[in-house]
């Protein structure tokens, strides 16, 4: 498995309006696309303004496929568009991980 964690910081104030533009334009043509959501936060302590979003692919082609086709949409262009225009986002992050193999053993045990 391959793990995607995007990070993304609003400016002060921003966050509501950041979060009710991806509802309502990303989250539909994410849950198509990329399928394999393992959660969406919003920070309680530290860097505020923050969300992360952790994604799941069984590998960097599964990955790739995904958010190529994602991204060819007309209605991703729409989102990004909106999101430009509101002015909301100071910083995006991602970052790419892959369990260890320890942590990977303990989740095939898990589901026996």
């Amino acid at each position: 498995m391959l793990v995607d964690i995007r990070i993304y910081t609003a400016a002060p104030g921003k966050l509501p309006a950041f979060v009710k533009i991806y509802e309502e334009k990303a989250w539909p043509l994410q849950k198509k696309y990329l399928e394999n959501c393992l959660g969406w936060y919003a920070t309680a302590e530290g860097e505020l303004n923050t969300v992360v979003h952790i994604w799941g692919y069984k590998d960097m082609a599964d990955r790739d496929a995904r958010r190529n086709a994602m991204a060819a949409d007309p209605e991703w262009g729409t989102y990004l568009k909106a999101m430009a225009e509101a002015g909301v986002l100071v910083k995006m992050e991602n970052r790419l991980a892959r369990p260890t193999g320890f942590f990977a053993e303990f989740q095939a045990a898990k589901k026996g």
